[in-house]
């Protein structure tokens, strides 16, 4: 279950749509293939398929898990570039530790996010804590890549942690749906996360039968991605279920609604992220960890790393932690 639960009768509702809104339809559905990151852990990669210039400002998402991990099983990855972008990290079960050459690090666990704006060049790992290696147990998150627009290429590099219990709680109007609001505005809710490039990123909770209809600022792009469960999405009703991504097309509110019946037997409810940010327009030059404008830009980040100058690992590096 996710970390982050609450009664929605107590919490405020969203806005309910009026007669001059406009709900998005569906331009595509496409499914996540699985593969496996840094040292083996699984992944959906959850834009697969899907073209540059529908995901912008987004460049990449995995869904990290869900996995049930036996002791010693828990990986992670070890010390890696990055330059160009922000990466985010959305734990919702299990943990995560977080360790970066600019001095920002911690433990991510229980609806918690660390945002890192990797900017001019950074050095990170992100790895299971010891705890966790020796116990084994529920490993699930999501890892975000917001792309940054030129001028912002070379910002210093900047660490937020952004603890569960920040995130604004929304009800959905009929209350049948729990909306945390990680980053941005929705419907005058705003989420902890400060970001460059204006976007908007919520995790849904939608109980068996019930609907989320969700004002969305008209000059954003509109992604829903379903982590688990089964249900519909847009004016249409298009079916959805786990491990696939909508792509919506143009107008201010965007719908998903759980079946009544078929949900996953783990978990009672459909589980969904929406995400949706100002497209940037500009060209992308993206080699692994760089995300630039130019191949002259890429050479020069792979120059700078292999030089020293994205930053130094610290003498009290965190590592990958081994059962002995």
């Amino acid at each position: 279950m996710p970390a982050v639960t609450a009664d929605t009768l107590s919490l405020p509702r969203l806005t309910e749509a009026g007669p001059a809104d406009s709900e998005r339809t569906v331009v595509s559905v496409t499914s996540g293939p699985r593969s496996y990151e840094g040292e083996g852990f699984p992944v959906v990669r959850a834009f697969a398929g899907v073209s540059a210039a529908a995901l912008d400002p987004f460049i990449h998402m995995d869904q990290m898990g869900e996995v049930e991990y036996e002791p010693g099983e828990p990986k992670g990855t070890s010390w890696h570039p990055h330059r160009g972008f922000e990466t985010v990290t959305y734990m919702i079960d299990g943990l995560f530790q977080h360790q970066d050459s600019a001095g920002g690090g911690g433990l991510i666990t229980d609806g918690a996010t660390q945002w890192m704006t990797a900017g001019s060049g950074i050095l990170h790992i992100e790895t299971p804590p010891a705890e966790l290696v020796e116990s084994g147990g529920t490993f699930h998150g999501i890892q975000l890549w917001v792309n940054l627009p030129a001028k912002d290429k070379f910002l210093t590099p900047q660490y937020q942690n952004l603890e569960g219990g920040q995130s604004a709680l929304v009800s959905s109007s009929d209350g049948g749906a729990l909306l945390r609001v990680i980053a941005g505005d929705i419907d005058g809710h705003a989420g902890p996360g400060s970001t460059h490039t204006p976007i908007a990123f919520a995790h849904a909770t939608i109980a068996p039968g019930a609907q989320l209809s969700v004002p969305w600022r008209e000059d954003f792009n509109g992604l829903v991605y379903v982590l688990s469960g089964n249900g519909t999405v847009g004016a249409e009703q298009r079916p959805i279920t786990g491990g696939q991504l909508a792509v919506l097309g143009k107008g201010d509110r965007i719908t998903v609604a759980a079946d009544a019946h078929g949900q996953d037997s783990h978990r009672p409810a459909m589980e969904v992220l929406l995400l949706g940010g100002q497209p940037i327009r500009e060209p992308v030059a993206a080699y692994g960890p760089f995300v630039m404008n130019t191949r002259e830009q890429l050479v020069q980040a792979i120059e700078d790393y292999q030089a020293g100058r994205l930053g130094v690992i610290p003498d009290d590096a965190l590592m990958p932690h081994v059962m002995r």
